[in-house]
C-alpha cells in the first residue's frame, strides 16, 4: 500500500520489532482541527482508519476532517471505513466463496481477468458450524460426529480447500478446532498489526476488521473495532471496497463496583443486553468505561461484547488497557507484539485509563455489585428473568398469548403428561420438562471462568450423589480445544462426563440449530403430548424455532446453570427454595450446596491456565487433523461448478452484468407477508432443520437426497435453490394475512401454500413482490441469506417500522428497497390487511432518505397513499441500488478498469 501524509501525521516509533512508523490522530487537535481527545475511543480507531487511508479518492480530506469533528449528534457523516481484515465462518463463508468463484466465472465470460477477483485485505475462515449434536453422553461422540460431519459436507470443505488454494490471501482454519469467534479472540487477532507499505517501511495500525457473523463483535473485548456484516459486504470489503456507513452515535455505558458472589459473567452480560435493548442502541456503538471495566478480564469483556446483536448495538467496545495486555501474555502471544500494542496504544490516545472520559451521545450506568443469577428466554435474548423467579414467569408463559411470547395453552391443557421408556427407564415428561442441556456458543465457552465453574459445580453435584435427568440431551461444545486442556488439567473432565457432558465437538452446535434430533421416544412424546418442552443453552440465541424443532421454550444461561438444569430436568423449578435432587441418603442437595464460590474459580483458573496450552493449540492450526489433509482439493483459477450438486451451484445472481437495471416506479405489487414485530433472520432464513415436508425437501428429494441426509440450511448455502425455498421457511413464522396461524405460508389469488410457491406463480405472471413488516425487521444474526433469498422470491421492497442495521444493508446489497413507516405509523395503524395492490412512486429521483410515496388499492378500488422513509442511508448505497447490489457494482467496475487497460 502507498501511504501519504498530507496532514502531517506520520510519526516514527521505537518498539522491540524495531521502528515502526504510524499514524497520529492527535495530530489532528494539535493543528487545531478538532479536539480529538474527547473524542470516544471506537471513533478515535475510525478516525485512525481514515487518516492513514487518505487518499482523495476512497477516502477524502473532508472525510477525515468531518469525522475528527465528530459531535454526539453526528448527523449524516459519511464514513469510507477501510478494515484491516474480514472473518468468515463457514456457513456464511462459503456462500462468500460461492460468490467468488461465480465473479470470476463471470468476469471471465465477460472478457475480464478473473485473478482480479482476490482478497485485497487477509481473510480468514474458520469452520466451526457444521458439526451437529447427533451422538451425546458418551465417549464416543465427538469421533462420531466428526464422522457424520466430514460425510454431509465434504462437497462445502473441498470449496473451501479450493479457495485456499486459488484465492491469494485467503486461510481456513478446518473443522475441530474451535468456534470463529474464539480463534479469532486467542489466536487470530493482534490488535495491533504491521504492513510494509510500497517504500519498504513498516506501518502500525489498529486492527480492524467486519466478519460474517454477526457475533464478530466478541474481539470488541480485547479492543479490537469489528463487528458483524452481511456476506455482500464482506465480499465488498475482501475487494479493496470501503466498509461505508454513517457516524453513530455512541452510548457511554459506565461501569462501577466489581461483581458479588455468585453472579457471572453470563448474569452480567444478561442484564446488560436487558438494560441496552430497552434504552435502544440500534446503530449506534456502545462504549463502556469507568472503573468497573477494571474489575472485569477480558474473557467477561468478551461476553458482553459478544452480544451486542443481541442488545442491539453495532458494537460494545472495550478500549486498549492493563488487561488486554495481560490477554495477550496468557494466550502466548510474543512479547513484540505485547510491546507494540502497549507503546502505539499510548502514544496514540487509545489507552484506556479508569478517569477518561470522553463525551459520548447518551449515558447508562450499571454497578456490577447490583447483578444476580439469571436466564433469558423463552423466546428472546433481551427477556431476563431473576433465578428465584423462573418458574412463575414459566408457569405464565404457558398459557400467555404468543404475542406477547407466551404458548397460547388452554388451562385444559396444562396437565399434560406422556410416559416414555427408553433406555430401561420408564419417566414422565410434562409441560417445563427440560430436555437439552447444552454448555455451547461462543459468548461462554471461551470464558475460563464460567466453563471451570461448570466443572467444579458438576464435580460437586457428583460428589453429593446427583446425576443427570434420563430425559436430558446434554452435551459440551469447547469453543476451543484450550478448553479440554485447562478442564483436563483441572481435573474437571470426568465429573462433566458423569453428568453426561462429554464433548461432542468443537463448533457453534445447538446455539445455531445444530443440537441434533432429539431421541426417538422423547420426539414422539413431545410430539403426541403437544408439549412446551425447554432447552437451557450457555447460548446468545434463543428464537422461535432455532433451537430444535422439538422445542417451544428455550433460556439462555451460565454453563453452570445448563448443569444445574439437567439435574433439575424441569424448568418449574425454583432454585432458591427447592432442593435439585437428593443424595443416596435422602437428604436434599440445594444449587447453594454445590455452587462453587468466586475464590475457588480464580484459585483453579490461576493454577490451570498457561500460554503454554495456547501456543501448543494453535502451532498447527491451519494444518487439520487426517481428514482435512486427506481431502481432495480442487485446483484452478475457476471453480468448477457440478450442475449436480445439491450443496454448491452458481448462482444466477451475475448473469446480466452488461444490462442496466430499470430504475423506475414499483406498480402493481402484492404482499407476500404480512409480518409483525421482531421478525428475526431466523424466521426469514433458517439455519437449522429442513422440514421432511418443505419446499427445500421436495427439491432435494428430486435431486436423489434422502431426509436422513437433508443436513441443515446452514449446510446447504451453497446453493441457491435450496436457500431460496428456505426463505420464510422458518416453522414459526406468522404470517398475519392468514389470522396468524403458524407455519411458512402464504396466500396466491386466496389459495393458502408455501410461501416459496406462491411467490414462484407470481414471479411467473410478472406480478412484483413486497413483504411488510413491523418493529426489529431482521434482528438477529448477520445472515446474507435472508436478503439473497427476499430478492430471488421476487421481492422488490420491505416496508416495516424498523430494521435492524446489518439486514437493512444486506437488502441494500442486493437491490432490495427498504422503505420505514413514519413514526407512529405501522400496518395496524394505517389499517393494511396486505390484500391491497401497492404502488411505489418517485424511484428514479432516488437519494439518501428520501421520502417514497405508497399507495395501496383496496379490492373495492379505494386508495390509501402514507409516506414512507426510504433507508438507503449514503450516497453509495444509491448507486448499489442502482446496480442491483454491491458485488454488481464492483464487478461493473472492474470490467470498466479492465476494457480501459
Amino acid at each position: 500500500m502507498a501511504y501519504r501524509d498530507e496532514f502531517g501525521a506520520c510519526k516514527t516509533l521505537s518498539t522491540q520489532m524495531g521502528e515502526v512508523h504510524y499514524y497520529d490522530i492527535g495530530e489532528l487537535e494539535r493543528q487545531g482541527i478538532a479536539q480529538v481527545s474527547k473524542l470516544p475511543f471506537s471513533i478515535r480507531v475510525m478516525l485512525e482508519s481514515l487518516l492513514r487511508s487518505h487518499d482523495e479518492y476512497k477516502v477524502l480530506r473532508q472525510d477525515v476532517i468531518k469525522l475528527a469533528q465528530w459531535q454526539p449528534d453526528p448527523g449524516e457523516v459519511d464514513v469510507p471505513l477501510m478494515l484491516a481484515r474480514v472473518i468468515l465462518q463457514d456457513f456464511t463463508g462459503v456462500p462468500a466463496v460461492v460468490d467468488l468463484a461465480s465473479m470470476r466465472d463471470a468476469i471471465a465470460k465477460n472478457g475480464g481477468d478473473p485473478e482480479a477477483i482476490n482478497p485485497g485485505v487477509p481473510v480468514d475462515l474458520v469452520i466451526d458450524h457444521s458439526v451437529q449434536v447427533d451422538y451425546f453422553g458418551t465417549s464416543y461422540a465427538f469421533a462420531q460426529n466428526v464422522e457424520l460431519e466430514y460425510k454431509r459436507n465434504e462437497e462445502r470443505y473441498r470449496l473451501i480447500k479450493w479457495g485456499q488454494n486459488a484465492l491469494k490471501g485467503f486461510r481456513a482454519v478446518p473443522p475441530g478446532t474451535g468456534i470463529v469467534h474464539q480463534v479469532n479472540l486467542e489466536y487470530l487477532a493482534s490488535v495491533v498489526m504491521t504492513q510494509r507499505g510500497e517504500d519498504g517501511k513498516l506501518y502500525a495500525f489498529p486492527d480492524s476488521l467486519v466478519g460474517t457473523d454477526s457475533h464478530t463483535t466478541m474481539i470488541n473485548g480485547l479492543g479490537v473495532l469489528g463487528w458483524g456484516v452481511g456476506g455482500i459486504e464482506a465480499e465488498a470489503v475482501m475487494l479493496g471496497q470501503p466498509y461505508y456507513m454513517l457516524a453513530p452515535k455512541v452510548v457511554g455505558f459506565k461501569l462501577s463496583g466489581e461483581l458479588p458472589e455468585g453472579a457471572t459473567a453470563t448474569d452480567l452480560v444478561l442484564r446488560v443486553t436487558e438494560m441496552i435493548r430497552k434504552h435502544g442502541a440500534v446503530g449506534k456503538f456502545v462504549e463502556f468505561y469507568g472503573p468497573g471495566v477494571s474489575k472485569l478480564p477480558i474473557a467477561d469483556r468478551a461476553t458482553i461484547a459478544n452480544m451486542s446483536p443481541e442488545y442491539g448495538a453495532t458494537m460494545g467496545f472495550f478500549p486498549i488497557d492493563g488487561e488486554t495486555l495481560a490477554y495477550l501474555r496468557l494466550t502466548g502471544r510474543s512479547a513484540e507484539l505485547i510491546d507494540l500494542v502497549e507503546k502505539y496504544a499510548k502514544a496514540t490516545g487509545l489507552w484506556r485509563t479508569d478517569e477518561a472520559a470522553p463525551v459520548y451521545s447518551e449515558y447508562l450506568e450499571l454497578d456490577l455489585g447490583t447483578v444476580i443469577p439469571s436466564l433469558s428466554g423463552p423466546k428472546r435474548p433481551q427477556d431476563r428473568i431473576n433465578l428465584g423467579e423462573v418458574k412463575k414467569s414459566f408457569l405464565l408463559s404457558l398459557t400467555k398469548d404468543p404475542k406477547e411470547r407466551g404458548f397460547g395453552l388452554a388451562p385444559s391443557q396444562l396437565e399434560a403428561k406422556v410416559t416414555v421408556q427408553r433406555g430401561g427407564e420408564e419417566f414422565e415428561l410434562r409441560h417445563g420438562s427440560v430436555v437439552i442441556a447444552a454448555i455451547t456458543s461462543c459468548t461462554n465457552t471461551s470464558n475460563p471462568s464460567v466453563m471451570l465453574g461448570a466443572g467444579l459445580l458438576a464435580k460437586k453435584a457428583v460428589e453429593a450423589g446427583l446425576d443427570t435427568q434420563p430425559w436430558v440431551k446434554s452435551s459440551l461444545a469447547p469453543g476451543s480445544k484450550v478448553v479440554t486442556e485447562y478442564l483436563n488439567a483441572a481435573g474437571l473432565t470426568p465429573f462433566l462426563e458423569a453428568l453426561k457432558f462429554h464433548t461432542v465437538g468443537y463448533g457453534c452446535t445447538t446455539c445455531i440449530g445444530n443440537s441434533g434430533p432429539l431421541p426417538e421416544e422423547i420426539s414422539k412424546a413431545v410430539k403426541d403430548g403437544d408439549l412446551v418442552v425447554a432447552a437451557v443453552l450457555s447460548g446468545n440465541r434463543n428464537f422461535e424455532g432455532r433451537v430444535n424443532p422439538d422445542v417451544r421454550a428455550n433460556y439462555l444461561a451460565s454453563p453452570m446453570l445448563v448443569v444445574a438444569y439437567a439435574l433439575a430436568g424441569r424448568m418449574d423449578i425454583d432454585f432458591t427454595t427447592e432442593p435439585l435432587g437428593y443424595d443416596p441418603n435422602g437428604k436434599a442437595v440445594y444449587l447453594r450446596d454445590i455452587w462453587p464460590s468466586q475464590e475457588e474459580i480464580r484459585q483453579v483458573v490461576h493454577q490451570t491456565l498457561d500460554p503454554e496450552m495456547f501456543r501448543r493449540e494453535y502451532s498447527s492450526v491451519f494444518s487439520g487433523d487426517e481428514r482435512w489433509k486427506a481431502l481432495p482439493a480442487p485446483t484452478g483459477t475457476l471453480f468448477q461448478f457440478d450442475p449436480n450438486s445439491t450443496y454448491i451451484q452458481n448462482p444466477p445472481f451475475f448473469r446480466d452484468l452488461q444490462n442496466q437495471r430499470d430504475l423506475g416506479d414499483i406498480k402493481g405489487a402484492k404482499v407476500l407477508l404480512l409480518l409483525g414485530d421482531s421478525i428475526t433472520t431466523d424466521h426469514i432464513s433458517p439455519a437449522g432443520n429442513i422440514a421432511k415436508n418443505s419446499p427445500a425437501a421436495r427439491y432435494l428429494m428430486e435431486h436423489g437426497v434422502q431426509p436422513a441426509d437433508f443436513n441443515s440450511y446452514g449446510s446447504r448455502r451453497g446453493n441457491h435453490e435450496v436457500m431460496m425455498r428456505g426463505t420464510f421457511a422458518n416453522i414459526r413464522i406468522r404470517n398475519l394475512m392468514l389470522g396468524g396461524k403458524e407455519g411458512p405460508l402464504a396466500l396466491y389469488n386466496g389459495e393458502e401454500m408455501s410461501v416459496y410457491d406462491a411467490a414462484m406463480k407470481y414471479q411467473a405472471e410478472g406480478t412484483p413482490l413486497i413483504v411488510i413488516g413491523g418493529a426489529e425487521y431482521g434482528n438477529g444474526s448477520s445472515r446474507d441469506w435472508a436478503a439473497k433469498g427476499t430478492f430471488l422470491l421476487g421481492v422488490k421492497a420491505v416496508i416495516a417500522q424498523s430494521f435492524e442495521r446489518i439486514h437493512r444493508s444486506n437488502l441494500v446489497g442486493m437491490g432490495v428497497l427498504p422503505l420505514q413507516f413514519e413514526s407512529g405509523q405501522s400496518a395496524t395503524s394505517l389499517g393494511l390487511t396486505g390484500f391491497e395492490r401497492y404502488d411505489i412512486l418517485g424511484l428514479e429521483n432516488l437519494h439518501p432518505g428520501m421520502e417514497v410515496t405508497v399507495v395501496a388499492t383496496r379490492a373495492d378500488g379505494s386508495q390509501l397513499s402514507f409516506k414512507t422513509k426510504a433507508r438507503i442511508d449514503t450516497a453509495v448505497e444509491v448507486d448499489y441500488y442502482k446496480n442491483g447490489g454491491i458485488l454488481h457494482t464492483v464487478l461493473k467496475k472492474l470490467l470498466a478498469e479492465q476494457a480501459k487497460a
